[in-house]
Formats: structure tokens, sequence, C-alpha cells
């Protein structure tokens, strides 16, 4: 146990740097989607329909081969490393799903609120940034939260373009040492235990804006 737990730690933290720079790739995604995607401009709320539906209704796996091995290909000759292969694909495909997510968020926010930035006169970022936003987070947060988990246990696929993340380090182990039962039970444990640092973070994120709502709306 005590030979195996550093190399499987080894392609945790690999995981982890993907699912990090993933999720903020991500959350960009999201918003940049989202604001497209309701925006009064044609052609970027047809751009962010196209961007939404073609990474939804693909497969991450595939993404991923696109991206590394055809991309390097003529007539694109755009060649990148296995990370950052992980790191746009997951974030991309991701931020797709939040994109809706937060589009929905947008909309459920009532129009009563809009109403009322309209008679304070406040300017189109104002009502964003004070009133509008700040809702969406709120109730974008618990389906935002699922994302990031099915983010992080979707780096599970990047040792198929060659990248050493944990599940990769787990079947190398695995292979060696035969040893399937510690091997993938630490594996197991290792996810999940990083699941519920994502978990607390968002958890945590949710109660300081939902108190900030608060505050505002007592003041």
């Amino acid at each position: 146990m005590n030979e195996l737990l550093p190399l499987l730690l080894q392609g945790a933290w690999v995981t982890m740097q993907v699912t990090f720079f993933g999720s903020l790739l991500a959350i960009l995604a999201a918003l940049v989607g989202a604001f497209a995607r309701l925006s009064p401009i044609a052609p970027l709320r047809w751009l962010a329909i196209t961007y939404i539906e073609l990474f939804r209704g693909s497969s991450l796996l595939v993404q991923l081969f696109w991206l590394y091995f055809v991309l390097p290909m003529p007539p694109f000759n755009v060649e990148m490393s296995a990370f950052q292969v992980a790191v746009i694909g997951l974030g991309l495909n991701i931020g797709a799903y939040g994109a809706e997510v937060l589009r929905g968020a947008i909309r459920s926010v009532h129009e009563g609120q809009y109403e009322a930035c309209l008679a304070l006169n406040m300017t189109p970022w104002q009502r964003l940034r004070r009133v509008i936003l700040p809702q969406a987070l709120l109730a974008a947060i618990p389906p935002g939260t699922n994302l990031l988990i099915e983010l992080l246990k979707n780096t599970s696929l990047v040792s198929l373009i060659t990248l050493s993340d944990l599940a990769f380090r787990a079947r190398q182990l695995d292979q060696a040492t035969l040893q399937t039962l510690e091997i993938f039970g630490l594996a197991l444990v290792i996810y999940f235990v990083l699941a519920q640092f994502i978990n607390f973070g968002m958890r945590t994120l949710e109660r300081r804006l939902a108190r900030g709502r608060m505050r505002g709306g007592l003041s």
C-alpha cells in the first residue's frame, strides 16, 4: 500500500491541475455562452447556439481525439500538448452545459427586479452587476457544482490522450502489480475526496452569496 499511494498521488496531482484549469475555462465559457445566447445580436446568438449544441451533442472522448489527433494534421496544423488538450476539451465541453444552466438562472430572475432597476435609473452594467448576476449565480450554483464534479470525473478520459492522470496511474499500477482491489479502491477514495473539496468550495460560495443577497435586501 505504501508503494502504491505515492504513484497514485502523482496522477491525482495531474487530475487536480486539469480539473482546476478546466473549471476556470468552463466558467468563462459558460458566462460568455450564456450572455451571447441572450444577446439581441443575432450572429452572437447563433454562434453561441452552435457552440453549445456542438459540444453538448457530441462525445467528449471524440472531442478530445479531435483536438489531440486531428488538429495537428493539415489543413489545421494546430499542435497542443496533452495537458492543453485536456484543459481545453473538458473546459469547453462542461462550459457548454454551464452556459445553458446560467442562461436558465438569468431568466429565472423575477421581472420585478428588472422593473425596479429601471425605476432606479440603473445602467445595464449596474443592473447586471448589482442585481441580476448575483441572483442568477446563486440559482446556478447547485447545478454548477454537479457540472464541476462531472468535469473532475471526466478527467479519467484524458489518459487516452497519453496524459498520466489518476486513472492512467491506476491502470499502470494494476498491470504491474495485479493488486486490483487496493489500487482501484485508493483511486475511488481519491476521486471522492476531490469531489468533496469541490462540493465544499461551492457550498461556501453559495452561503456567501446568500448572505450578501440578504444584506442587500435588508439595506
